[in-house]
Protein backbone atom coordinates (compact mmCIF):
# COMPACT_ATOMS: atom_id res chain seq x y z
CA UNK A 1 0.00 0.00 0.00
CA UNK A 2 1.41 3.40 -0.89
CA UNK A 3 1.96 6.12 1.66
CA UNK A 4 -0.67 8.33 0.01
CA UNK A 5 -3.28 5.57 0.28
CA UNK A 6 -2.37 4.96 3.94
CA UNK A 7 -2.87 8.64 4.73
CA UNK A 8 -6.18 8.74 2.86
CA UNK A 9 -7.40 5.62 4.69
CA UNK A 10 -6.38 7.14 8.01
CA UNK A 11 -8.33 10.30 7.23
CA UNK A 12 -11.40 8.30 6.22
CA UNK A 13 -11.23 6.27 9.44
CA UNK A 14 -10.93 9.46 11.49
CA UNK A 15 -13.92 11.01 9.72
CA UNK A 16 -16.06 7.92 10.29
CA UNK A 17 -15.23 8.02 14.00
CA UNK A 18 -15.79 11.77 14.40
CA UNK A 19 -18.98 11.92 12.33
CA UNK A 20 -20.20 8.46 13.44
CA UNK A 21 -20.69 7.34 9.84
CA UNK A 22 -21.01 3.67 8.83
CA UNK A 23 -17.47 2.43 8.19
CA UNK A 24 -18.50 -0.12 5.57
CA UNK A 25 -19.91 2.63 3.33
CA UNK A 26 -17.23 5.27 3.80
CA UNK A 27 -14.28 2.88 3.61
CA UNK A 28 -15.85 0.65 0.91
CA UNK A 29 -15.63 -2.39 3.16
CA UNK A 30 -17.72 -5.54 2.76
CA UNK A 31 -20.51 -6.15 5.26
CA UNK A 32 -20.94 -9.82 6.12
CA UNK A 33 -24.04 -11.05 7.95
CA UNK A 34 -24.03 -14.69 9.02
CA UNK A 35 -27.22 -16.37 10.18
CA UNK A 36 -26.12 -19.42 12.14
CA UNK A 37 -24.29 -21.67 9.73
CA UNK A 38 -27.11 -21.76 7.16
CA UNK A 39 -27.06 -18.37 5.39
CA UNK A 40 -24.63 -15.55 4.68
CA UNK A 41 -25.35 -12.14 3.20
CA UNK A 42 -22.46 -10.20 1.68
CA UNK A 43 -22.88 -6.53 0.83
CA UNK A 44 -20.52 -4.17 -1.03
CA UNK A 45 -19.15 -6.89 -3.31
CA UNK A 46 -17.45 -6.66 -6.70
CA UNK A 47 -18.73 -9.91 -8.18
CA UNK A 48 -18.49 -13.68 -7.91
CA UNK A 49 -15.08 -15.16 -8.78
CA UNK A 50 -15.84 -18.86 -8.19
CA UNK A 51 -19.03 -20.75 -7.44
CA UNK A 52 -19.28 -24.46 -6.63
CA UNK A 53 -21.47 -26.36 -4.17
CA UNK A 54 -18.57 -26.34 -1.67
CA UNK A 55 -16.85 -22.96 -2.28
CA UNK A 56 -17.90 -19.44 -3.16
CA UNK A 57 -15.27 -16.75 -3.76
CA UNK A 58 -16.46 -13.16 -3.98
CA UNK A 59 -14.37 -10.12 -4.94
CA UNK A 60 -14.47 -7.15 -2.57
CA UNK A 61 -12.72 -3.78 -2.74
CA UNK A 62 -9.39 -4.97 -1.28
CA UNK A 63 -9.41 -8.72 -1.66
CA UNK A 64 -11.76 -11.66 -1.58
CA UNK A 65 -14.24 -13.32 0.75
CA UNK A 66 -14.10 -17.13 0.61
CA UNK A 67 -17.10 -19.12 1.84
CA UNK A 68 -16.56 -22.86 2.32
CA UNK A 69 -19.26 -25.36 3.12
CA UNK A 70 -21.61 -27.99 1.78
CA UNK A 71 -24.57 -27.73 -0.61
CA UNK A 72 -23.93 -24.01 -1.12
CA UNK A 73 -26.48 -22.24 -3.30
CA UNK A 74 -26.42 -18.66 -4.53
CA UNK A 75 -29.90 -17.65 -3.41
CA UNK A 76 -29.64 -14.09 -4.70
CA UNK A 77 -27.12 -11.98 -6.61
CA UNK A 78 -27.93 -8.29 -6.75
CA UNK A 79 -25.82 -5.28 -7.63
CA UNK A 80 -24.94 -4.64 -3.97
CA UNK A 81 -25.75 -7.93 -2.22
CA UNK A 82 -25.16 -11.67 -2.48
CA UNK A 83 -27.00 -14.27 -0.40
CA UNK A 84 -25.61 -17.80 -0.05
CA UNK A 85 -27.56 -20.66 1.56
CA UNK A 86 -26.26 -24.08 2.64
CA UNK A 87 -24.14 -25.47 5.43
CA UNK A 88 -21.42 -22.86 5.98
CA UNK A 89 -18.22 -24.23 7.55
CA UNK A 90 -15.96 -21.20 7.26
CA UNK A 91 -15.74 -17.63 6.01
CA UNK A 92 -12.31 -16.17 5.21
CA UNK A 93 -10.98 -12.82 4.06
CA UNK A 94 -8.00 -12.78 1.71
CA UNK A 95 -6.46 -9.32 1.42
Amino acid sequence: MTRRREVADGMRRLMTDVLELPKDLVLDLPRVTLIGNVQITLENHRGVILYTDSNVRVAVARGEIVIAGEKLVLRSILHDEIIVDGTINSVSYIG
